[in-house]
C-alpha cells in the first residue's frame, strides 16, 4: 500500500445498515466524486463497509472511474449495544475513555480497532498501491488512533459527513493530513 485514503460516509437517514443517503448525503457523495477527482489522487482500489450509505457514498466516484466497489465487514459500523440506548453518546465517550468497555451485545473499542486494524496490515503487506476505504465515524476515529494516539470522542465528533483523511508513509513514519474541504 502506498497511500491510503480513509473516508466517512455521507449524511445518512438513519443508522441501521440498509439506511440510504438522504438527498444531502447524495449531494455530498457527488461533492466527494469531484473532490477525488479533482484530488490528483491515483486511486487503485476501492473497498468499503457493506453498509448502504457507505456504498452509496463512494458509488459516484467509482462510476466516474470506471472502478468496482470491493465489500469487507471489518470496515462495518461498530456496534455499541443490541440494546436500544438513550445516552448513546456518552457511553461512547466512556469507551474512548475505557477501550475495553463493552456493553451487551456490543464490541469494545479494542476489538473493532483490532478488527479494522486486521484490513490495514493486510494493505501494508501488500503492493496494492493507493487505496481508499470507506467506512463509519467511530470506526474512522479509532482507525486514526493508529497513527494518532491522542485521537478521542471530541475528534470523532468534529468528523464531518463525508470527511477524508490522507494517509501516507513519510521517511519511515506515517503521517496523517485531513484533506477534506467542507
Amino acid at each position: 500500500m502506498d497511500k491510503l485514503i480513509l473516508v466517512r460516509h455521507s449524511e445518512t437517514e438513519g443508522q441501521h445498515e440498509d439506511s440510504p443517503l438522504t438527498k444531502l448525503g447524495v449531494r455530498q457523495a457527488q461533492a466527494l466524486a469531484s473532490f477525488l477527482n479533482r484530488s490528483g489522487l491515483e486511486v487503485d482500489r476501492i473497498i468499503s463497509s457493506p453498509f448502504l450509505r457507505a456504498i452509496e457514498t463512494i458509488k459516484p466516484y467509482a462510476m466516474k472511474k470506471g472502478m468496482s466497489i470491493e465489500t469487507d465487514e471489518r470496515l462495518e459500523e461498530r456496534i455499541l449495544s443490541h440494546d436500544p440506548l438513550d445516552d448513546w453518546e456518552e457511553v461512547l465517550h466512556d469507551t474512548f475513555q475505557d477501550p475495553s468497555l463493552k456493553l451487551n451485545g456490543g464490541e469494545s473499542s479494542d476489538e473493532a480497532k483490532e478488527r479494522v486494524l486486521s484490513l490495514i496490515d493486510e494493505l501494508e503487506k501488500d503492493d496494492c498501491g493507493n487505496v481508499i476505504l470507506v467506512t463509519h465515524g467511530n470506526l474512522l476515529a479509532l482507525l486514526l488512533q493508529k497513527y494518532n494516539r491522542e485521537i478521542g470522542f471530541y475528534d470523532w465528533k468534529r468528523l464531518t459527513r463525508p470527511d477524508v483523511f490522507l494517509v501516507q508513509k513519510q521517511g519511515g513514519e506515517y503521517t496523517v493530513e485531513r484533506i477534506w474541504e467542507d
